[in-house]
């Protein structure tokens, strides 16, 4: 029994979800996403409504129903109202810029880290220590922001680097003098 596979996904208005063997293609105000769907699993559309479901009890087939229709559902989510991630950078000279198409950074490394932006996401940056990322492909996004994040992950001692917006940076003490 699959808790999150037997969820009924709700169509909010102006999405439409179309379906041909197994390639799903949902469409919004946004955007368009396309997805197949893996072997086993089938959807079907009622009122507003979508419902995947799986054609056997078989152990692989079981362990991709929830996957699924959670990877649908953020398709939803994502062609309706989009997805954002925030990033603030902290250190002293620190400070990121959007370059056409490409995130410089100055991260205190003696050379600028230039990462290339995908097309589907934009990239915006405020006071030149928030960054904020937005797009449609949840994964996408995600992915995004963690690339960014690991050239300088935030270091426990004097809380430097980049980190996501309300995370917590556990910090730790220094040495002491004896």
């Amino acid at each position: 029994m699959s808790r999150i596979g037997n969820k009924l996904i709700s169509l909010p208005e102006k999405v439409s979800v179309s379906m041909s063997d197994a390639h799903v293609s949902v469409e919004g105000p946004k955007g368009k996403l396309e997805w197949d769907l893996p072997e086993g699993i089938s959807m079907e559309q009622s009122e507003g409504d979508l419902t995947l479901t799986r054609n056997s009890d078989h152990r692989s087939v079981r362990a991709l129903h929830g996957l699924a229709r959670s990877l649908v559902a953020n398709m939803i989510e994502g062609v309706s109202t989009g997805f954002v991630k925030e990033l603030e950078i902290q250190g002293v000279g620190f400070r990121a810029a959007v370059k056409g198409k490409f995130l410089d950074l100055s991260l205190g490394f003696s050379h600028p880290v230039e990462h290339p932006i995908p097309d589907e996401l934009t990239v915006t940056v405020n006071e030149n220590t928030n960054i904020k990322v937005e797009g449609i492909d949840k994964q996408l996004v995600g992915q995004f922001a963690a690339h960014v994040r690991a050239y300088y992950p935030p270091e426990p001692y004097k809380g430097k680097g980049v980190r996501y917006v309300g995370e917590h940076v556990r910090r730790k003490a220094g040495k002491s003098v004896q």
